[in-house]
C-alpha cells in the first residue's frame, strides 16, 4: 500500500488529537483514500511532556528542520497557532515543496495572501478547514458542493468561550467578570482571554469566511470589530424583555462591490436558529442566490473536532496525490486571477437597527431631551422601557430604534452623554432581525 509522509508542527491539544485520531482510526483512514497517512515527524520545543498518547522517540524532534527540509514528507501540518514563526516555517515548507494544512486562523486572516501566493508558484496546496468552526466542515462546502451559488450574506457564532459566557449570563443573570472567572477555571477561556472576550478570534474566522464566499483579498484590520466585556445582566434581562438574546456575532454582508465586515454583540430574536446556539457551540449561516440560507452547526474547537478537520485536509490532499492532481482547488476556491479586492464599507455607513441604554437622573424632561436629541439626527424610536420611577434616583431607559446610519446614532449619542442628566456613558447594541 502506498504511503504518505506526514511532517507535523506543534505539539500542543489539537497536535495530540491529531496522534490520537491517526492511532484510533488510521486504518479507516486507509480505506477510504488507499494509502497510509504516517507522521513521520513530529517537532515542538516540549518533546518530554506526556501527552496520553504513544509515540515512538524517533518521531519527535525539537529541530523544525527536520520537518520542513525532509523531502520524505509531503504534508506539513502547522498546529503552533500564532504570526511568527508560524508564517516563517509555513513559507520555508512551501518552497521544499510541500503541501500545507494548518488550523491557524489569525496567520491566514493577516499574511494569507502572501502565502497563497508562494503556495500557487509552487503548486501546492494550502487547507484549513479547521481554522474555522472547528470540526464543521463549512468551509469545504462553500468551495465545494455551493460553489454555484453567489453568496449575499454571512452570519457566525464562531468564538466558543464567548458563547458559553453570554450563555452563561443569560441562563443564570451573572455578570460578565464572575462567568469569566468560571470559564477559565474550567478551561473553556485562556488564562488571558484577550484575542476570544474583545472579538478578534472571530473577527480572523471571519476574514478567512468573507474571502472564501465573496472571492475577495479582505484586509483584517479593516474588520470593525467589539468585544463582549461592556455587555452585563441588565442589558441580558432588557434583551429578553424585547424577545430577543444577545450573542457576539460575525456578520458579512454583499452591498454591490462592498462588504459589510464586523463583529460585535448583536440582539437576535429568540426565535431564529443562531439564538439557540449556546454552550461552546459554533453556528455559521450562509445564504446563496439559489441554495438559500444554510446553517451549519457543531463544536467549534477542542482536540478532537479540530484534529477531525485537519485530518479530513489531509485525506484530501492524499486523494489528489493518489490520482496525480495537483492543486485541484485553490485556497480561496476561485482561480487566482479572479479574485478581486472588495472595498469593505465603512462602520459609520452601516444601517441596522439599535438598543440604547441610557442611566439618567429621573425627573422630568428626560425622555423629551433624549428624544429629541435622536430625533436631531433622523432617529426614530420602535420601543421603549423605563424603569419605575424613583425621584432623584439614576434609572435606566432603554429604547429601540428603527433602522438608523450608525455615524448618526454615534453622533446622538456623544450629545445625550453629554447633558447633565445623563450619569454614564449609554450602552448600545445592534439588532440583526431581518435575517434573510
Amino acid at each position: 500500500m502506498k504511503q504518505l509522509n506526514i511532517g507535523l508542527i506543534g505539539f500542543g491539544t489539537i497536535g495530540t488529537g491529531v496522534v490520537k485520531l491517526l492511532a484510533a482510526n488510521g486504518g479507516l483512514v486507509e480505506e477510504k483514500v488507499g494509502a497510509r497517512l504516517v507522521l513521520k515527524k513530529i517537532a515542538d520545543l516540549d518533546i518530554t511532556t506526556d501527552r496520553g498518547v504513544t509515540v515512538s522517540p524517533d518521531v519527535l524532534t525539537t529541530d523544525v528542520n527536520q520537518v520542513l527540509e525532509d523531502p520524505e514528507i509531503s504534508v506539513v501540518i502547522e498546529l503552533i497557532g500564532g504570526y511568527e514563526p508560524a508564517r516563517s516555517f509555513v513559507l520555508r515548507a512551501i518552497e521544499h515543496g510541500k503541501h500545507i494544512v494548518t488550523a491557524n486562523k489569525a496567520l491566514l486572516a493577516v499574511h494569507g495572501e502572501e502565502i497563497y501566493s508562494a503556495a500557487a508558484e509552487k503548486g501546492v496546496e494550502v487547507l484549513y478547514e479547521a481554522a474555522v468552526g472547528g470540526g464543521i466542515p463549512v468551509l469545504a462546502a462553500i468551495k465545494g458542493n455551493l460553489a454555484g451559488n453567489n453568496f449575499t450574506t454571512v452570519l457566525g457564532i464562531l468564538n466558543g468561550t464567548c458563547n458559553y459566557i453570554l450563555t452563561r449570563m443569560t441562563q443564570e443573570g451573572a455578570d460578565f467578570s464572575e462567568v469569566l472567572k468560571k470559564a477559565q477555571e474550567l478551561g473553556y477561556a485562556e488564562t488571558d482571554p484577550t484575542f476570544d472576550v474583545e472579538g478578534v478570534d472571530t473577527a480572523h474566522k471571519l476574514c478567512i469566511l468573507l474571502s472564501l464566499c465573496f472571492g475577495s483579498r479582505i484586509s483584517f484590520k479593516d474588520i470593525y470589530t467589539e468585544g463582549i466585556c461592556s455587555i452585563s445582566a441588565i442589558d441580558i434581562n432588557f434583551a429578553r424583555d424585547f424577545g430577543y438574546k444577545i450573542k457576539l456575532l460575525a456578520i458579512g454582508k454583499r452591498d454591490g462591490d462592498r462588504i459589510e465586515a464586523r463583529v460585535h454583540p448583536t440582539m437576535v430574536p429568540v426565535n431564529y436558529p443562531l439564538a439557540d446556539v449556546d454552550g461552546a457551540f459554533n453556528a455559521i449561516r450562509l445564504t446563496g442566490d439559489f441554495v438559500g440560507p444554510v446553517m451549519f452547526y457543531g463544536r467549534g474547537a477542542g482536540m478532537d473536532p479540530t484534529a477531525s478537520a485537519v485530518i479530513g485536509d489531509v485525506v484530501d490532499i492524499a486523494r489528489n496525490l493518489m490520482t496525480g492532481i495537483d492543486r485541484r482547488c485553490t485556497p480561496l476556491g476561485y482561480q487566482d486571477h479572479h479574485v478581486r479586492t472588495l472595498q469593505i464599507k465603512p462602520m459609520g455607513e452601516v444601517v441596522t437597527k439599535y438598543y440604547i441604554r441610557f442611566s439618567a437622573v429621573d425627573k422630568p424632561g428626560v425622555l423629551a431631551r433624549i428624544a429629541g436629541a435622536l430625533g436631531k439626527y433622523d432617529i426614530s424610536i420602535e420601543s421603549m422601557i423605563q424603569s419605575a420611577r424613583q425621584a432623584g434616583e439614576t434609572v435606566p431607559i432603554v429604547i429601540m430604534t428603527h433602522e438608523a446610519r450608525e455615524m448618526d446614532v454615534r453622533a446622538a449619542l456623544d450629545e445625550i452623554d453629554s447633558f447633565d442628566i445623563i450619569t454614564e456613558k449609554s450602552n448600545l447594541i445592534r439588532i440583526e432581525d431581518n435575517l434573510e
